[in-house]
């Protein structure tokens, strides 16, 4: 979510829940194969393979698991789907755009899943381009503040790399550029001795709605269906909420 968004850093705490859960892994693997299949395997050569095993890793996927994707997104070893990126648009309750990124090997399934999750949870699905134009395409590199790097420290390394700006998120800082460069973001965070979390495109809002606690409620719930479907990689949505208002909805 954008810069400064409580929702933000809840969607971050959201995901390590998730991986606990072993929720993550399988859409982690997949991706994985796919970065594999369009890159090839040498993870030196290709940093889309290489980012996606890195958040795996982070989400302590077995690493066993990891190679296995490696070798049958490569074609080395038998056993892999062909998937499709597909991105779907939608209203959430309250007018909320949403954004809702599938990788699937059944277009016709992913489809219906989406539908009937925004349907039965106060959404509608929208033309192609009616919400889109409201997100615009970033880098994002998560960085971990257990690791002792400063916001000083950050700034320092990525700035010149093509880092935007720099958020405080709590636990983690939240490194946005444009999405071109945030490959060369973590590859500075990298030469700099920095460890960080993950490193991807993902899509932010140019506005927000802010919600309060039922509609909150009812987006959270919106979010957890749809993300229940192994075809949805991603889903990206404008709304924000107060600490208080979260903090409520969760309850």
């Amino acid at each position: 979510m954008s810069g400064h968004s409580k929702w933000a850093t809840t969607k971050h705490k959201k995901a390590v829940i998730d991986a606990k859960r072993g929720k993550l892994f399988a859409k982690l693997i997949k991706n994985i194969e796919v970065a594999a299949r369009t890159g090839g395997g040498d993870l030196a050569g290709n940093p889309t393979l290489f980012d996606a095993v890195q958040k795996a890793k982070k989400s302590s996927v077995p690493n066993d698991n990891i190679d296995r994707a490696v070798k049958r997104g490569s074609g080395l070893e038998a056993g892999g789907a062909d998937y499709e990126t597909i991105m779907y648009e939608g209203y959430g309750p309250g007018g909320v755009a949403v954004l809702i990124e599938c990788l699937t090997d059944n277009r016709n399934r992913a489809a219906t899943e989406v539908r009937v999750a925004l349907t039965r949870n106060g959404g509608s699905l929208a033309d192609p381009g009616s919400v889109s134009y409201l997100f615009s395409r970033k880098g994002q590199v998560i960085v971990a503040k257990d690791g002792g790097a400063t916001e000083d420290d950050l700034m320092e390394a990525a700035l010149d790399a093509g880092a935007e700006e720099i958020n405080d998120l709590g636990d983690v800082f939240e490194i946005i550029s444009e999405a071109t460069d945030f490959v060369a973001v973590r590859t500075a965070l990298q030469e700099a001795g920095i460890d960080y979390d993950s490193a991807e495109a993902t899509f932010l809002p140019s506005m927000k709605i802010e919600l309060e606690v039922e509609g909150t409620k009812k987006m959270l719930r919106l979010i957890d269906a749809l993300e229940d479907s192994d075809d949805v990689q991603n889903v990206w949505a404008n709304f924000d909420a107060s600490d208080e208002v979260l903090e409520a909805a969760q309850a």
